[in-house]
């Protein structure tokens, strides 16, 4: 993800703009299969129920009929994939807006024709660039013709566009014969904080945006296969997880039940990005560079919640995630700490003017817990839902994220509505796996682990296994820890 460069000056909201979720910003920024599930994708979709005019030659002749509502633009095609396996050929994925997330032995279903939705909801914001039309709030709904009688509904991770989960989880959900439906939540790129009049505008539109698709696409569902669905589940990674959980604070009735993958925590007293990324700005460089501080710096850092054992993770994220994180996301919740310079310096050294660095979230005015206070989550979710995340995130340490989340869950009296797992040996990003073969394993099964187990606790009523940490299995390999993450492990 490129960075935010520091000379650019806040200009404010045009004139002519309108004073909520939306203003113009920079385009957007893009960062840089085994036998078994093949079968077993296969065998799902030969189980998925049809919808009355499946098989038909003309099942999927009149795409025009389907209407999203409230969609300033749509456009609709019938594709013999929606899967990934399909998309990436005809052009209806972009590779580059899931890229770095899963490994790449990830396996790709395929056999799922069905109809595809692109378009965009009203907005006046203008970095999505996707299918050339330079308008954000764009969403993708997937109609499969086989179908379960389910909706999936997502936002992406990070600041990405509304492809980022189609090979976590977009394509798994197909295959088991889900609708689905994304969006790029409003704004995208390590730009997004320009959208909006006021601090956190843009992270609160993101919340709306799911909302709004997950009413759309309920009734969109309900056109193409003549009934509402039975059961709609959120789900997300990262800042997908987030929204789950917000999601199922605040509009527990558009949902079943959720599965959130590592949801990032906004609590205005903290935990939040504000208050653990700092300490890692101002410590590592001192660990990095060895000597006598090196210890004191080490103890800084698993302080402030970088677990002893993901040392080897630190240098990546100092580089690619650390700083760029923390200065765009301060951005939009602080934007009066660098006065008219944007987004910060890249790596200032301490004590530098202004610098992310020595930000220290305690110590800012009232108005800036007012704004996190705005997006905070809550604990009080009223539906069912499973949380996982990995022991060796460095980008949002568990020990700050979901264990303060789960803990908060249960202080409202919502425990029973909640399982969470921690995962040992999971990290941010699945792709890492990649590099660290022999010291990390992929959350992407234990996506399909806690889905499972969702949908088993709404089917009958079969309670999940009871929170706990999933440890590593002894003597399992790359291929057996890309399909099995059992939860009762």
């Amino acid at each position: 993800m490129p960075v935010a460069p520091s000379t650019v000056r806040r200009t404010g909201p045009r004139p002519d703009a309108p004073r909520g979720p939306a203003r113009g910003r920079w385009p957007r920024a893009t960062a840089a299969a085994t036998a078994v599930l093949a079968a077993w994708t296969a065998a799902l979709s030969a189980a998925s129920p049809l919808p009355p005019d499946a098989g038909r030659p003309d099942h999927c002749s009149r795409p025009d009929t389907i209407e999203v509502p409230g969609a300033a633009h749509q456009q609709a095609v019938c594709l013999a994939e929606l899967t990934t396996a399909g998309t990436v050929a005809s052009g209806h994925t972009d590779p580059a807006d899931w890229a770095g997330l899963t490994p790449k032995d990830l396996a790709t279903p395929r056999g799922v024709p069905g109809l595809q939705i692109d378009g965009y909801f009203p907005d006046s914001s203008t970095g999505n660039t996707n299918h050339g039309w330079n308008h954000d709030s764009q969403f993708v709904i997937r109609l499969p013709d086989r179908w379960n009688g389910g909706l999936v509904v997502a936002g992406s991770p990070g600041v990405r566009e509304q492809y980022a989960n189609d090979r976590a989880f977009g394509d798994w959900a197909l295959a088991r014969g889900y609708a689905y439906a994304a969006t790029d939540k409003g704004n995208t790129s390590a730009a997004f904080h320009r959208d909006g009049a006021a601090p956190a505008d843009a992270i609160a539109e993101w919340n709306t945006r799911v909302t709004q698709l997950t009413r759309a696409a309920r009734r969109v569902v309900a056109q193409r296969y003549h009934r509402p669905p039975s059961r709609t589940l959120a789900m997300g990674l990262s800042n997908g997880g987030y929204l789950v959980r917000w999601q199922l604070e605040n509009h527990p009735g558009l949902y079943d039940g959720g599965v959130d993958w590592e949801g990032a925590l906004w609590r205005s007293e903290g935990p939040n990005l504000l208050t653990f990324l700092p300490p890692a700005l101002r410590a590592y460089p001192r660990y990095a560079a060895g000597g006598a501080d090196a210890g004191a710096a080490h103890r800084t850092m698993t302080a402030a919640g970088y677990p002893a054992g993901s040392e080897f993770l630190w240098p990546y994220h100092h580089q690619y995630y650390w700083d760029l994180t923390q200065r765009i996301y301060r951005e939009e919740i602080d934007p009066e700490f660098d006065g008219a310079t944007e987004a910060g310096t890249p790596f200032c050294a301490p004590s530098t003017p202004a610098c992310d660095a020595d930000y220290a979230y305690a110590e800012r005015p009232a108005q800036v817990r007012e704004a996190v206070e705005r997006i905070a989550l809550t604990g009080r979710i009223g539906k069912p839902l499973i949380s996982f995340h990995g022991t060796l995130d460095v980008l949002l340490p568990i020990s700050r994220t979901s264990d303060a989340y789960a803990r908060l869950v249960r202080r409202e009296g919502r425990g029973a509505l909640h399982r969470y797992y921690r995962v040992e040996g999971g990290t941010h990003v699945d792709s890492l796996v990649d590099t660290f073969p022999d010291r990390l394993r992929p959350l992407v099964p234990c996506h399909r682990s806690a889905a499972a187990a969702l949908e088993r606790w709404l089917d009958d009523g079969r309670r999940p296994p009871s929170s706990r940490t999933l440890e590593l299995p002894e003597g399992a390999g790359p291929a057996e820890l890309l399909t099995h993450c059992p939860l009762d492990g």
